[in-house]
């Protein structure tokens, strides 16, 4: 008799007692809802204790913050100073080189200039560190005995031109990620600036509204807008403004754009129509590259399919074939 009675249960709890664990589950999370539907929440209560909250952190904690940042920029200085006095007395430091990699750090998004001096001379240290390492590895403690000297040569070949090209390396492929978010962003805040333009804002008030309106979705053409807002109110020319915005930008559309505005400043055109026609063809170039990646995808698949698809496809129908044929002989 104690056997189906062991057999019915499940923790020691029968289907009645799950039944009412259920049930009990089931009002609690009505209880639950109605809660939440019936309590009425205002949200600027919470924004304005969240802000007052803030407030009261910047006045505990600004006079510690600015000492903090005072010795940090400070430390920063004195190894920049340090690097570019080495770099200096081996005459290897050229104003050209220096100011190309500092275009290309505005590029990645690196605001500051003084660690273009230390891209410089991380390309001269790295390679003697690494190589130096491999060489020792390689050559001193023969960690591969069994390669030959060509081989032998070629991993420290490699190791110093990786060693070399890695800082390099490390700043295009920002610069690419940049790029490639920027110009996903291009046609919205152009369509904005037409918005801007036509609502009879100047273009530096629409920067700035542009700026702040998609620097959520795109931050980094938030931070570039910005960056050109600002200058555009300080700076003598507003053509500088723009030149240093395609400067900082490496992309062709964002070129586009800057010589649009720099010839509507110029000969006084409408800036609207300009932008209209610009994002019209935006949309259309990202529309193209869409498509071109969607030509691309067969091509892509035919691998897989080959090395992966077909031959599970093959089993799966040959094979119970394969198997009533050896059954039969």
């Amino acid at each position: 008799m104690n056997a189906p009675a062991q057999a019915g249960t499940l923790f020691g709890m029968n289907a009645t007692d799950f039944g009412t664990l259920l049930a009990a589950l089931a009002t609690l999370a009505v209880l639950f809802a109605l809660y939440t539907v019936m309590t009425v929440r205002d949200p600027m209560a919470r924004r304005v204790k969240a802000l007052n909250e803030r407030r009261e952190q910047l006045k505990a904690g600004i006079t510690a913050s600015t000492a903090k940042r005072r010795a940090k920029l400070v430390q920063k200085n004195q190894a920049t100073d340090q690097m570019r006095s080495f770099l200096s007395s081996l005459k290897v430091l050229q104003d050209d080189q220096l100011k190309d990699a500092q275009v290309r750090l505005a590029q990645a998004g690196i605001r500051s200039k003084d660690l273009a001096v230390a891209v410089i001379f991380g390309r001269m240290i790295m390679p003697i560190v690494v190589g130096g390492t491999a060489a020792l590895l390689l050559y001193g403690i023969g960690i591969q005995p069994e390669w030959g000297p060509m081989k032998r040569f070629f991993a420290f070949a490699v190791s110093l031109l990786l060693a070399y090209k890695a800082p390099d390396i490390f700043i295009n492929n920002k610069v690419q990620k940049r790029s490639a978010a920027i110009r996903k962003g291009l046609p919205d805040a152009l369509d904005l600036l037409v918005i801007c333009a036509e609502a009879g804002l100047t273009v530096d008030a629409a920067f700035n509204r542009v700026s702040r309106e998609l620097g959520k979705a795109y931050p980094e053409l938030g931070d570039e807008f910005q960056l050109t807002a600002i200058e555009l109110s300080f700076l003598t020319e507003r053509r500088m403004a723009f030149e240093n915005l395609a400067t900082r930008v490496k992309l062709d559309a964002i070129r586009g754009v800057v010589t649009t505005m720099i010839q509507t400043e110029k000969y006084g055109t409408p800036l609207a129509s300009a932008l209209r026609v610009l994002s019209a063809e935006f949309r259309h170039e990202r529309m193209m590259r869409a498509e071109e990646k969607a030509a691309r995808l067969p091509a892509i698949m035919t691998v897989p399919l080959i090395l992966f698809i077909l031959p599970v496809l093959f089993v799966v129908i040959l094979g119970p074939a394969a198997c009533s044929i050896s059954k039969a002989f």
